[in-house]
C-alpha cells in the first residue's frame, strides 16, 4: 500500500468516525528540515564546533588545498 492510499484510507476512517483528518503527506516536510537544521546547529554549538559553514569549508579544503593561509 502506498503512502497516498494509506492517507486516503485514514481520511475515510476519520470521516466515518467524525474525527479530524490528518494533514496530507508532505505538508510539514520543510518545517521538519528547518527544525533538523536548527537541532544540528545547536548540537554543534554545544560541542564547541562552528555552527554553520562546515560543509562549505570542507569542500573548499578539498577543492583548493594550496590556498591555506600561512598564519
Amino acid at each position: 500500500m502506498s503512502i497516498t492510499q494509506q492517507y486516503l484510507l485514514d481520511t475515510y476512517r476519520a470521516q466515518r468516525l467524525g474525527e479530524t483528518p490528518q494533514p496530507p503527506p508532505g505538508t510539514h516536510d520543510l518545517r521538519t528540515l528547518r527544525e533538523l537544521r536548527g537541532y544540528r546547529q545547536f548540537r554543534a554549538v554545544v560541542a564547541e564546533r562552528p555552527a554553520h559553514g562546515r560543509l562549505r569549508r570542507a569542500l573548499g579544503r578539498l577543492l583548493h588545498p594550496q590556498a591555506r593561509s600561512a598564519c
